[in-house]
């Protein structure tokens, strides 16, 4: 007679959705105080956005993978490389490797990413608030710079900065809260109710 056994594997690595959270947020509110006209475009932003932007998120959907996260992994791995390509289609021109985008070629790429996560927040909506509120006010930023751009309306793109400086605070703010309420073992900051499934 045999005796079978089965072995149950827990899985005790961190959660990485704060450290994608606030690599997308922080990124994301230094890049649209310059959209709102606080400062020029500069190194600031470009460091940033190949840095904890770009890197650090593709590293948390990759964390993500391995928690078997099909969302997370799928949303930091994009928006990490969001910003890579964003960082690259400024800097390739001046190196020569390539043409700079017009506004016809920068808009197309803000509606497509405004797209991509239009139906990502619809996957929110199985989720908690807080990340409903990051999807849909990244969605309406997404397509206030594309149309903006497309326009070359100054007043549209100055009120897109301020919708992304909500869009990335609120990014920070869910990550922070996960980072608090772990550590107190207790909701210090609320995240909103998860929807039922």
């Amino acid at each position: 007679m045999s005796s079978q056994h089965t072995t149950q594997i827990q899985d005790t690595t961190a959660n990485p959705a704060p450290l994608g959270l606030l690599a997308f947020g922080m990124t994301t509110v230094l890049l649209n105080l310059h959209n709102a006209g606080f400062y020029e475009l500069n190194s600031m932003i470009l460091a940033m956005g190949l840095c904890y932007g770009g890197t650090a998120q593709i590293i948390a959907g990759i964390m993500e993978w391995k928690k078997n996260n099909t969302f997370g992994t799928t949303a930091f791995i994009s928006y990490g490389f969001f910003w890579l390509s964003f960082v690259a289609m400024l800097v390739l021109p001046k190196f020569g490797c390539a043409t700079a985008s017009d506004a016809v070629a920068r808009s197309a790429y803000l509606a497509v990413w405004g797209g991509f996560t239009a139906v990502m927040f619809l996957g929110t909506l199985r989720l908690n608030r807080a990340l409903q509120v990051i999807f849909l006010s990244l969605t309406i930023l997404f397509f206030l710079l594309a149309v903006g751009i497309k326009q070359d309306n100054a007043n549209l793109l100055h009120l897109a900065g301020y919708e992304g400086i909500f869009c990335g605070g609120s990014a920070i703010y869910a990550g922070l809260a996960q980072v608090l309420n772990e550590i107190y073992g207790k909701t210090v900051l609320p995240l909103g109710p998860v929807a039922k499934k």
